[in-house]
């Protein structure tokens, strides 16, 4: 599904590696955690597997394809096969938690009835009963969840979470590792960038560590460890 076959990205300005010799493989169907301290390289990961930066030695394949050789025309449709969440979960904020679905529904020409999806994914993440409140009306728990139903509402095969419990309480953050963790379990391969020991330890999946850069554990067991 995932593929880092020695990917280097080096900033020339500063002449510094945000990753360095990276490799592994993440098969469909994992879920992945990638841990490390701030700065080590995570954020990096991810926008190569988006392709919104291009790596300068090496080869990221997704889906067994080199994304990184991809023509810029191809990456809109490369993208729509990933769901992405973030920390912030940058909702439209003019937008209710329904129209923040139907909207990717349609920019991404999704087939099928759009009201219908949107209210499914919302039911997937508890919501339902809440998909006319606007943004500014849920708590930052229930805004992680819709933007993770919107994330998944194109039912893409690749989830990938950028910090997505870094602004939660404890439980609010439990809640949402075992919201993600449901979503691998229908058969989504989950990639989650996180700090968060507590999650990472309770949640025991196999574990990817970055240290400046450099990819220093693959823990099939898991567990936090820098």
């Amino acid at each position: 599904m995932i593929e880092f076959q020695h990917v280097t990205k080096t900033y020339p300005r500063t002449h510094t590696h945000a990753v360095k010799d990276v490799d592994f493989h993440i098969k469909r169907g994992e879920f992945v955690y990638v841990t490390g301290h701030s700065g080590a390289g995570k954020s990096t990961l991810l926008s190569l597997m988006l392709r919104r930066i291009s790596p300068t030695e090496g080869a990221v394949n997704i889906a067994g394809h080199d994304i990184s050789r991809l023509r810029e025309s191809r990456l809109p449709h490369m993208r729509r096969a990933i769901g992405m969440v973030f920390q912030d979960h940058r909702l439209l904020a003019h937008l209710s938690a329904f129209e923040n679905l139907t909207f990717v529904l349609r920019a991404t020409a999704s087939k099928g009835n759009h009201e219908q999806k949107a209210l499914q994914a919302l039911r997937q993440v508890g919501l339902a009963h809440k998909r006319k409140a606007f943004p500014i009306e849920l708590s930052l728990g229930e805004q992680q969840r819709v933007a993770i139903a919107r994330a998944m509402v194109t039912d893409p095969p690749l989830l990938l979470a950028d910090e997505p419990t870094g602004n939660l309480d404890p439980d609010t953050a439990m809640e949402i590792v075992e919201l993600l963790n449901d979503i691998n379990l229908r058969g989504t391969t989950v990639l989650v960038a996180t700090h968060a020991r507590d999650l990472v330890d309770r949640f025991k999946r196999r574990t990817l560590v970055l240290r400046n850069g450099e990819l220093v554990r693959d823990d099939v067991a898991g567990g936090y460890s820098l």
